[in-house]
């Protein structure tokens, strides 16, 4: 219970002085991390579900100069989500470092193993990019309508994790 007021400063029940300033900052300062962090996520999820479209329509064409097209895209693509997913893995941390009591709840836990799981969804997603640069095609346009779904899945959860909080 605060007592009194006066130059700055609080003085508690226990007549203990303290300036509330610093505790106001922190949590300014992790509401700014959260925001870049969702915009960032935004724009990693943005290529997550764009590129395996690409990968779907690189596996049905035909001619040179689809395929060509494709690569471009694909490697441009790739470029900007990986942006994307090191800005909020950067950014994940950063909060983590701020506030390092959520790693006590476990939501968190839960949303950082699918955050794995989406890391190595990017990373499979390099794999097949390197693929098509190689001519080499793993697999048909119908599985990767399939693979395509995987973000969408992990989006969910990671989304419920995070506002519910549901334990």
């Amino acid at each position: 219970m605060i007592l009194s007021e006066g130059r700055g400063h609080y003085t508690n029940s226990s007549g203990a002085r303290y300036h509330p300033r610093p505790r106001i900052l922190k949590v300014a300062n992790l509401l700014w991390l959260k925001a870049f962090h969702v915009i960032a996520m935004v724009t990693w999820f943005a290529g997550l579900f764009y590129l395996p479209r690409l990968f779907v329509y690189h596996a049905d064409a035909g001619d040179w100069i689809s395929v060509e097209r494709f690569r471009v895209m694909e490697r441009r693509l790739f470029i900007l989500m990986s942006v994307g997913a090191a800005a909020t893995v950067l950014l994940g941390s950063a909060m983590i470092v701020a506030a390092p009591g959520y790693l006590k709840m476990g939501w968190l836990h839960a949303k950082l193993a699918l955050v794995l799981l989406l890391i190595g969804y990017h990373m499979l997603c390099f794999k097949f990019l390197r693929d098509f640069a190689h001519d080499r095609r793993t697999h048909t346009a119908k599985w990767f309508r399939a693979f395509n779904e995987v973000p969408s899945l992990l989006l969910v959860g990671i989304v419920i994790l995070a506002v519910a909080k549901p334990f």
